[in-house]
């Protein structure tokens, strides 16, 4: 296994493309660690050329640690075309026709065009995404990711100290209200009741401290509502500047793999009529966020 730095001029680079790993064979216990010190490194995976199906994707996965279920989007049970064990990440119903643009499902996942972190709505929230492109438009659908510790270690000390022991609430309620989007059941709004997870958290590997930012972050505790979104606000311009971001543009085939403890990512837009079909396993944190205190 071998891993080359994507465009390390103009940043510290986070993102790198990996050669010598076939997601069709499941991985030795030598070969998972590697993969997990190239995450501990880079934080962002990109491996080109891997023609697979679920089961290779979720044997693979399995072979990295424990995943979660797919809970966290909107489709009702029958209106699922893969296993729990795989987040839809298309635009396309189980008979693989391209939904409809006012679709409940599809206006509920624009809200991945919004910078999050996965499953952070989650009392155990998500450590790495892995998403495999089965078919991409044309061009558009590029997906960006934003170094959360290369953020963190940018602030100011003043700044530092005051985030350090913050705690936010977060819920899929919130981020989807940002925009406008309201059509909830009250299952649903008891299913994401706000959860709490720490501002800033580190990573329990590597020891790096980094920012824990997402769109479904709506409240700090302690803080007047407006205040705490105004902050909140400013923390993610600052942690989402160019110099802190790698665009990935995706190509047939490629599987990316993001650590959630150390990035923060969102989709851009495509031609909604084009199919865009990427299936995504999740490895859970295991513990609370709050537990992995600075």
């Amino acid at each position: 296994m071998d891993i080359q730095p994507i465009d390390p001029v103009n940043r510290p680079f986070f993102a790198g493309e990996v050669s010598g790993v076939d997601w069709r064979k499941v991985p030795s216990p030598a070969e998972a660690e590697a993969v997990h010190r190239g995450m501990d490194q880079f934080g962002v995976l990109v491996f080109r050329d891997q023609d697979i199906n679920d089961e290779h994707q979720v044997a693979f996965s399995r072979a990295l640690g424990p995943l979660e279920t797919a809970t966290g989007d909107i489709a009702k049970p029958e209106e699922r075309r893969l296993s729990m064990d795989v987040n839809d990440i298309s635009n396309v119903d189980k008979d693989n026709k391209v939904v409809a643009r006012d679709d409940r499902r599809r206006l509920f996942g624009l809200g991945n065009q919004l910078w999050h972190s996965d499953s952070s709505f989650k009392d155990v929230p998500a450590k790495y995404s892995i998403l495999s492109a089965r078919i991409i438009p044309g061009e558009g659908g590029n997906t960006e990711f934003a170094d959360m510790r290369a953020a963190y270690d940018s602030l100011d000390e003043a700044t530092k100290r005051e985030v350090r022991d913050l705690v936010c609430r977060h819920s899929q309620i919130f981020s989807r209200g940002i925009l406008g989007f309201t059509d909830f059941t009250d299952d649903e709004r008891v299913k994401w009741a706000p959860v709490r997870q720490r501002l800033v958290r580190r990573h329990p590997r590597s020891g790096r401290l980094s920012l824990y930012l997402s769109s479904h972050a709506g409240e700090i505790e302690g803080w007047p509502v407006p205040e705490a979104r105004a902050f909140l606000r400013d923390l993610n311009e600052h942690a989402t500047q160019r110099a802190f971001v790698y665009a990935h543009v995706w190509r047939p085939h490629d599987i990316v793999m993001w650590d959630n403890r150390a990035t923060m990512h969102r989709a851009r837009r495509y031609d909604h009529t084009q199919v865009r079909d990427l299936h995504r396993t999740t490895l859970t944190n295991e513990v609370s966020s709050l537990e992995q205190a600075p």
